[in-house]
Formats: C-alpha cells, structure tokens, sequence
C-alpha cells in the first residue's frame, strides 16, 4: 500500500501529531507514505511525465524523519490554500504553460492532472488534512474515481459533521492565557479592551474563548453588533469592576449593525478575501460613545503559534489512527469525526453538505452577548 498525505490551509497546532501518526501506523503495516508538500499545490507542481524532475514537492515520510514532529506546532509538510479546480494561469507550473481556461483569462481546472499525478506516483489512497475547502477538493477527487481520506481541521471548530477539528483546542487555551494577560493593562489604565479572535462565519472560538476566560462580552461571528447598546453594557461592566475596566472579545467576521463585515485584499483560490479590523471598528465605536479609552488586541497568528496542548495531540493522533485502520479495512472517501463525544465516521463529502455555526438558542444571549450555559447535562465536552 501507498499512501499520500497533505495538509491545507490555515496552519494549525496539532497537525503534526495527525501526520506522525498516520505515518506510524502505516509503516507498522509495511505500508509506504508520501507527503506533498504546500498542500494541493503539491499535486499541481508535480510532472507526471518527470516526477524526479519536480521530487522536491514531494518527500518520502518514514518513522525516522517524523519521530519528533508532534512536539511542535504548524506543519513539517507546509501548506497553502491552492486550489486545483480554480488555477489562474499565472500560477501554473513551467510544464502546464499550455494549459488555459476557456478564455485563456479564466481559471483552470488541473483536476486531471492531479488524478495523472496520484496515478504516475502510484498512490493507493490520499489522505488531506484541512478545512471545508481542503476537504471538499478531496471529496471531488474520491467522486472522480481517486481514494481520498479526510481529517478535519480549523481553528474555528467550524467544519460540519464533526464536534472536533484539530487546533481549536489549542486556539481556545491560547486565547484565554492572553485575554487573562492583557488583564494587567488594561485594569492599570482603567479602559476597555477589545480582543479579536479568528472566525469568517463561526463564533466558537470567541464563544468559548470569552466563556472560560469570563470576559463581559462576546462578539460573535453569528449576531451583528449594536455599538450604542455595547457601550452601555460595557460600561456598566467597568463601573462594576473594582479594577474599573471592562472586556469584550469579537469574531474576526462579526460585523456591525448596518454594516458589512470588514474584508481586504484580493479573493484566494476559494474566494474568500483576508478578514480583520473588526477589533478596531469596535474599539472606535465605543471611544467615541462614551469617551473611555480603549485598547484593542488582535491576537492573529499569536492563537496559532507554537505547540499543541493535549487535547490536539490526542484527536489528531487518534485521527491518524483511525484512519489508517479504516484503510486497512477497504473503507476510504470518508471523514473521521467526533460526534457526542465518541470518534466516528463521515461521508467525505460532509462538509458541503451544511454549516456549523454556534446555537444560539443553546448557547448565546443575544440581547447581553454573553454566552449562555443552562443545559449541560447531555451535551458534548466542548458544548458544540
């Protein structure tokens, strides 16, 4: 058996210890494994025709070269967010030069090359660690005829079908160790503090992050913000703290009451544009209400950064063990998921199928935004 693997997207604490493990128990089946470098682009710069030309988007993954990888963060194969069935011509390899769109200016689809690539590479099986839009590629390769395994992955916890994505663990215990930090200042100078944390379209990270880190306010990705009606909750929150400061965590895709959500640059290979500034429309809302001081702190990459904690080298590493044993079993063109608590399994193509988004009737006062437990009995351990 030959197996490849990539990782897409975003990167993520975590990552590593799901590529360690696949490989592992691979190689205790005797298995090759081959990981492609810089996610899909891995596949679209590899030449069918001259794979030892272009072998330095590919390497060979042993247990020797992956024993210490799980102890660090990101991801020893890199990533990228190309996406082969959207190519723009100037991002071609020399040897698809020729290759064009329908009118020459649009974008191509390389998906027949990628399954000539798994094909001239002799690949059994792909196995793709990422978001929505890495695993849906993989989904439309397994409908092509290729076999494809999917492993979840995003800081917002946001892929449908599974209550787990790896990194969202270490995103939720970084954002808390650093909102209970800035603390300090912002109680010294007695103002408010607005913190912006990931989520395009799924408040989870800042939901939870504000919940274990009890800020007075979470801003999430799902409900539009009122500044007048902000100001005067976060006001109240400073005068009743004896520190006299107040705090409010926001989804980097929340957006204001009347207003569009704050987006810059160009739209990536899945069109999504660069999200962030969401922090500082709030900050200056509430500077000019009420005339308090405001710091504002996005935490970006910070929430990224570094080694996972426990729980994302415990899923991601029985991820990759369940993945290759569903392998061995003939089972492929699945996601592996955590549902209620327990590991399960997902059509690969899952992901397309909804969204996930926090409940809001569960899980939020809208009218306070603050998050909102009152069930718990029955629920999952991340209350997702």
């Amino acid at each position: 058996m030959h197996l490849g693997i990539l990782t897409g997207g975003g990167d993520v604490p975590g990552l590593n210890p799901a590529i360690k493990a696949v490989v592992n128990e691979a190689h205790a089946r005797g298995w090759r494994v081959t990981g492609f470098r810089c996610g899909w682009a891995g596949l679209v710069n590899s030449d069918p025709k001259d794979l030892p030309g272009t072998a330095s988007v590919r390497t060979t993954l042993t247990p020797e070269n992956v024993r210490s990888i799980d102890r660090t963060g990101g991801t020893v194969l890199h990533t990228s967010r190309t996406n082969p069935s959207r190519m723009s011509p100037d991002d071609l390899p020399v040897f698809l030069d020729g290759r064009t769109g329908p009118a020459q200016t649009e974008t191509i689809d390389l998906t027949d090359h990628v399954l000539a690539v798994l094909d001239a590479c002799e690949i059994d099986t792909l196995i793709a660690i990422g978001g929505d839009d890495t695993l849906s590629y993989a989904a439309r390769l397994h409908r092509e005829g290729a076999k494809t395994m999917c492993i979840p992955k995003t800081m917002d916890n946001d892929v449908f079908g599974t209550d787990y994505c790896i990194g969202f663990s270490t995103c939720v215990s970084r954002s808390v160790e650093l909102i209970n930090r800035l603390r300090t200042p912002v109680g010294s100078h007695e103002r408010f503090l607005v913190v912006e944390l990931f989520g395009r379209n799924c408040g989870m990270t800042a939901w939870m992050s504000g919940y274990l880190a009890d800020a007075d306010r979470s801003l999430i990705a799902e409900v539009p913000v009122d500044l007048e009606k902000l100001a005067g909750l976060l006001s109240a929150d400073r005068s009743a703290s004896a520190s006299n400061y107040a705090i409010a965590v926001v989804s980097e895709g929340a957006h204001v009451t009347g207003e569009d959500i704050l987006e810059s640059g160009p739209a990536d290979a899945y069109g999504h544009r660069k999200l962030g500034g969401i922090g500082n429309r709030v900050g200056d809302g509430l500077k000019q209400i009420t005339g308090v001081n405001v710091m504002v702190q996005n935490l970006g990459y910070l929430v990224r950064a570094g080694a996972p904690d426990a729980i994302d080298i415990m899923v991601p590493k029985n991820y990759g063990t369940m993945t290759i044993g569903l392998i061995e079993e003939g089972r492929t063109g699945l996601m592996v998921a955590v549902q209620d608590g327990c590991y399960t399994t997902q059509p690969a193509d899952i992901s397309t199928k909804g969204e996930r988004r926090v409940d809001l009737d569960a899980m939020y006062d809208i009218e306070t935004y603050r998050p909102k437990v009152t069930q718990l009995a029955g629920t999952p351990l991340y209350l997702s």
